[in-house]
């Protein structure tokens, strides 16, 4: 058994472990079932599950077996953890078809052939619970007390906190401990956020089947230079590529600040430690070379090797000087020729593109000079883009230095 705690240590996966020996010697010395749980609570995973869903491919790796533990139960309540007010309801239709998209994400993760990992989702046991016998079997073990000396519950009660949220961590560690009565799970997992709901679960398995497990929690990643990593002008940078084409992901990841890329690199790749260090070596410009590397390794696992090739290829063609690469990587869409027949405003056309989101902001771009149309920069919010301006059967938009988009003429 190759362990897989100093992998999880040396890559920068741990924050806080509720007894680091007694989990290294757990895991050195036998076959050891995990879990981390995903609430469905949006249509996609994102940049943000990227930490977990590593950690978990890295102990597989080691020889451990995955529980991948969707959140169909639990997302009807909604984790209180990090939020400043309750999140909205879903409706059940909503949480499923959530739940169906985390799957297919997490199965590039994980490998689930034969019984090498599990995934199942709570509402298996939540939905259906007798809640007398809930509050009398489960509930008689948690201390109101201790539960308001979490840091979670202490930030939500200045605001509000709901009954049905106060619920939340009795319910996930009732996760904890049906997992280990069902499969063995000895482990959970998770982002640092989460230490009070884990710690309490640990805790229920301990006293209800006198046996130790543990806890382990991850740093919650940020950028050096200041901002939330995976935030994009789209918002959150979602695994799902109808939300955030495999393009858009390359170049996210092309674009870290440098201070970032040996941290990124050992987190979000599985190239080994020496090879990590060499990259992160590089200076000035080379070091673009490393964020290629990362941008096509990542892209690569989320979206699969093709479509990172086809992301690296039109990055090329753009931004190398006689780049050869092909565009169609970049996001597009087909522009009927008769509307540039007739003539579209600049402001509209940037609007249509998605590459603004209103007119006052499409005008700050044409004002500000970031707006260009098959190369020509354009400062004329009334210029009217025409079918003349078509080159190769289409028309290519560029906000700022690096936000593309292609319009295919029909």
């Amino acid at each position: 058994m190759a362990g897989g705690f100093e992998v999880l240590k040396e890559r920068g996966f741990i924050k806080q472990c509720s007894s680091e020996e007694g989990l290294k010697r757990l895991l050195a010395s036998e076959r050891v079932t995990f879990y981390i749980g995903f609430d469905p609570t949006g249509s996609s995973l994102h940049a943000g599950h990227l930490l977990q869903l590593f950690a978990m491919s890295h102990l597989q790796r080691a020889g451990h077996r995955p529980i991948a533990l969707i959140g169909g139960g639990t997302s009807r309540i909604g984790d209180p953890s990090g939020k400043t007010e309750m999140r909205k309801m879903m409706s059940l239709e909503t949480i499923r078809t959530n739940s169906e998209c985390f799957q297919k994400q997490i199965s590039r993760f994980l490998d689930f052939s034969g019984d090498r990992a599990l995934m199942v989702d709570n509402a298996e046991w939540l939905a259906d619970l007798n809640y007398i016998d809930f509050l009398r079997d489960i509930g008689s073990h948690f201390s109101v007390n201790r539960m308001l000396s979490f840091e979670t519950y202490k930030m939500r009660l200045e605001s509000g906190l709901s009954f049905i949220e106060f619920n939340y961590q009795i319910l996930q560690s009732f996760d904890f401990l049906t997992l280990y009565r069902q499969h063995g799970c000895r482990l959970q997992m998770g982002g640092d956020d989460q230490w009070g709901n884990i710690v309490a679960g640990m805790d229920l398995v301990r006293r209800l089947e006198s046996v130790e497990c543990f806890a382990l929690t991850s740093p919650l990643v940020t950028r050096s230079d200041g901002k939330k990593m995976g935030k994009t002008e789209k918002g959150a940078l979602f695994l799902d590529p109808d939300l955030i084409s495999p393009y858009e992901f390359y170049q996210y990841w092309l674009n870290v600040p440098d201070a970032d890329v040996e941290k990124l690199l050992l987190l979000f790749t599985y190239l080994p430690l020496t090879e990590v260090r060499e990259l992160a070596s590089l200076r000035d410009k080379e070091i673009n070379h490393a964020k290629q590397v990362l941008a096509g390794e990542l892209t690569g696992i989320v979206h699969g090797k093709e479509a990172a090739e086809q992301a690296r290829s039109s990055s090329q063609a753009l931004f190398q000087q006689g780049g050869s690469g092909d565009m169609s990587g970049i996001p597009s869409a087909p522009l009927k020729r008769e509307v540039l027949e007739k003539g579209i405003n600049v402001l509209d056309i940037f609007c249509t593109s998605g590459l603004c989101t209103s007119r006052s902001e499409a005008r700050r771009l044409v004002v500000q000079g970031g707006a260009y149309v098959n190369g020509e920069n354009i400062r004329d919010i009334e210029k009217i883009i025409e079918i003349e301006m078509v080159k190769e059967g289409a028309v290519l938009l560029r906000a700022g230095k690096k936000r593309y988009f292609r319009f295919s003429i029909d």
